[in-house]
């Protein structure tokens, strides 16, 4: 298999099936560094709109991987920082739907941007926006997402609502819950009202799974995520659990490196992650993980959900 410098991927999504991923921002670009964030500290703390990366040549990428595999349940845009901070993303958008009108396409975004309706009309043609909110104030945006300066609280909240109007595909809102951060009674009863507002057509409780910017933050417990949604008294709301699909990625053993480097630099993973997304037995992992390891490729982080392994710097 080709190795793709802006496609990672296809990976089981807890949501989407089999996604293959477009990034379309360099590590770590983003409008906020949220403290939660599974890929790090960001790095450029911007709402600057740049072709970070050649558009043609990821049009080339998926082209080329499109005509060589098989088909993904999405095409999804996420990766190492924010995607609607690459001024193309629109464009790639239009190509795909022209080329592969029969394959959905999903944007993940932390919706900052979205108060300028330009940037909605570039994401009208996705199948699928998951836009998320975090905070019910600007004081508690402040603290777990810690915004560019330039972001106005409420201009955020306006695009989302805005967005939801606008777009005819599904819309997904994904709220994060981190204990100590935006747990309070106060602060969820204002997220309620803001949820209401934007009327999504799912809202799915999701916290902490994976290593974050900070090391003293902890997830949510079932117990409160449950207790949110019971007190929310929404009748659509999903709350996020890990490994309920049953994709899996299908590489040949010369590229079990390659797929281990490029899946970690953008998420971390455990061996039990890595065997569910190569599908391969994780004996066979564990041995790739310790040249990979004594080269100094990798590194490991251990958490209560166990050993995170994430690309070395």
């Amino acid at each position: 298999m080709r190795d793709y410098k802006y496609l990672f991927g296809p990976v089981p999504s807890r949501r989407l099936g089999s996604s293959l991923g477009v990034d379309v921002v360099p590590l770590k670009i983003c409008s906020l560094d949220c403290v939660y964030c599974e890929v790090g500290k960001t790095t450029d703390l911007t709402v600057d709109r740049k072709e970070y990366f050649p558009t043609d040549i990821i049009v080339e990428e998926i082209k080329d991987y499109l005509k060589n595999n098989k088909h993904p349940d999405y095409i999804t845009f996420s990766g190492s920082g924010e995607p609607t901070l690459n001024i193309s993303i629109g464009k790639i958008i239009d190509f795909i739907k022209s080329e592969y009108s029969h394959i959905p396409i999903a944007v993940l975004t932390n919706a900052t941007l979205l108060g300028d309706k330009h940037i909605r009309k570039e994401l009208l043609k996705a199948d699928l926006i998951l836009p998320s909110l975090d905070a019910g104030s600007k004081k508690v945006f402040d603290k777990i997402n810690r915004p560019c300066n330039k972001i106005d609280f409420d201009n955020y909240i306006d695009g989302l609502i805005q967005l939801r109007k606008e777009f005819k595909g599904k819309y997904w809102l994904e709220v994060f819950i981190l204990p100590e951060y935006n747990d309070s009674a106060e602060n969820l009863e204002e997220m309620r009202k803001i949820v209401e507002k934007i009327n999504p057509d799912s809202i799915q409780l999701n916290t902490l799974d994976r290593p974050g910017v900070l090391s003293d933050i902890y997830p949510a417990s079932r117990e409160m995520l449950e207790n949110i949604k019971k007190s929310w008294k929404f009748d659509n709301i999903d709350i996020i659990s890990r490994n309920n699909s049953n994709s899996k990625v299908n590489i040949v053993q010369d590229n079990v490196d390659e797929t281990i480097l490029s899946t970690i630099k953008r998420r971390p993973c455990t061996l039990e992650d890595l065997e569910e997304i190569l599908g391969i037995h994780r004996n066979e992992i564990n041995k790739h993980l310790s040249i990979l390891e004594n080269n100094k490729q990798i590194k490991r982080n251990i958490q209560n959900r166990g050993i995170f392994y994430s690309k070395a710097l």
